[in-house]
């Protein structure tokens, strides 16, 4: 079969490519002889440079699509494309809302199925493949498809490394949105940005996070001024976000946000495989929890045998100190 063209769907933030974008570009790059990708908004022009830089050759848009939402006109029109003779062998979509969503509605519209929770794409015979993390990241499985494409697989968030290519910017081309009927009828009527201090969570360099070892959730306060010391993000287990300690946007793990920062700190983590799952990627991993027989200890870099309410003021207090 073989592997030529590619589709990447490029999702941009006030007129920025997004990082994982940016991944998938690099991945697409590494399978296909030829890489294009399908995005929308007011102004696809200034995204081009980016794209191009990443390998995109070609950046097909829909153009504006507000008030409503992306899902409906973007896999529209991507279908009509490949209906009309103009089919990649792959589509590479993001685990992000508006990238499922799309994902989803293109395979209604082929009739085609989508393979999820890619963590790795390989060709093999000649064959797009795909690598699962299974069992909570402890085994992976591969999957491929059947008969003609295009293979649709939804890749998590930094299961590749972004590098430019140095290319020009890549050639946008407008495509027609089909009639949608009703399918497009839903209306964003306001946008609400959550409040932070310092990094994305998923884009930080460093990364401390906080575990139910931490007792209360007062006690996340550690954490969170802890991060802000070392110029980094908070995060946090399913359990505390379970908990509502801390909202769903701090969660780090299988069912959460997927980190790969330089440094990561995981306070008062036991270590399940779901939460291991989303940060093991780490270059340097430090553990601080009071059970010597955590699983944390098993993958981190140093281990701290203590009471994280004792561990982490000291931290703090000799961080300061330094500063």
């Amino acid at each position: 079969m073989g592997v030529d063209k590619i589709w990447v769907l490029a999702e941009s933030v006030e007129g920025v490519p997004t990082a994982t974008t940016l991944e998938l570009l690099a991945a697409a790059r590494s399978l296909g002889s030829t890489v294009e990708a399908f995005t929308w908004g007011p102004d696809t022009e200034s995204l081009a440079p980016v794209l191009g830089a990443h390998g995109a050759t070609r950046a097909y848009t829909v153009g504006d699509v507000s008030p409503g939402l992306p899902g409906a006109p973007v896999a529209a029109a991507m279908a009509a494309q490949v209906q009309a003779g103009n089919a990649p062998d792959m589509v590479l979509v993001a685990t992000t809302y508006d990238g499922r969503d799309v994902a989803g509605r293109l395979s209604a519209r082929l009739d085609r199925p989508v393979l999820t929770n890619v963590v790795n794409l390989t060709v093999e015979d000649g064959v797009p493949t795909s690598h699962h993390a299974i069992f909570g990241g402890t085994q992976v499985a591969k999957a491929r498809f059947t008969g003609p494409g295009p293979a649709i697989f939804v890749v998590r968030a930094k299961s590749f490394v972004p590098e430019e290519t140095g290319g020009g910017p890549a050639e946008v081309v407008t495509v027609e949105v089909p009639d949608l009927g009703r399918a497009n009828d839903a209306r964003v009527l306001e946008r609400h940005v959550e409040e932070r201090a310092g990094p994305k969570l998923d884009e930080a360099d460093v990364v401390v996070s906080g575990g139910r070892g931490l007792g209360q959730p007062d006690n996340y306060a550690m954490v969170e001024e802890l991060a802000r010391l070392l110029h980094g993000a908070p995060g946090a287990s399913r359990a505390i976000v379970d908990a509502g300690w801390v909202p769903y946007a701090y969660q780090v793990g299988q069912t959460g946000k997927t980190v790969k920062p330089t440094l990561y700190v995981a306070c008062g983590i036991s270590g399940a495989t779901q939460h291991m799952v989303g940060m093991k990627g780490a270059k340097n991993i430090i553990a601080i929890n009071k059970d010597q027989e955590a699983p944390i200890f098993g993958i981190a870099d140093l281990g701290v045998v203590g009471d994280v309410h004792k561990v982490l003021p000291r931290l703090i207090d000799a961080l300061k100190a330094r500063s």
